[in-house]
């Protein structure tokens, strides 16, 4: 019995698929958090890209 419960403690693949879903949770509440800004900062890139595009 403690040797199933040892092993079940020191067992670690399911690590990898939190520490994806946590880092996913983090990016999406950045997102959240700045999409002001970071629609602006699209806005004006594609902006000056259709001018500089249509000097060429």
């Amino acid at each position: 019995m403690r040797g199933m419960i040892r092993e079940f403690w020191e067992n670690e693949d399911g690590m990898g698929v939190v520490e994806v879903v946590l880092i996913t949770i983090v990016l999406v509440g950045l997102v959240v958090i700045f999409k002001k800004q970071i629609t602006s900062l699209v806005n004006t890139i594609l902006s000056k890209m259709s001018s500089q595009a249509e000097k060429i």
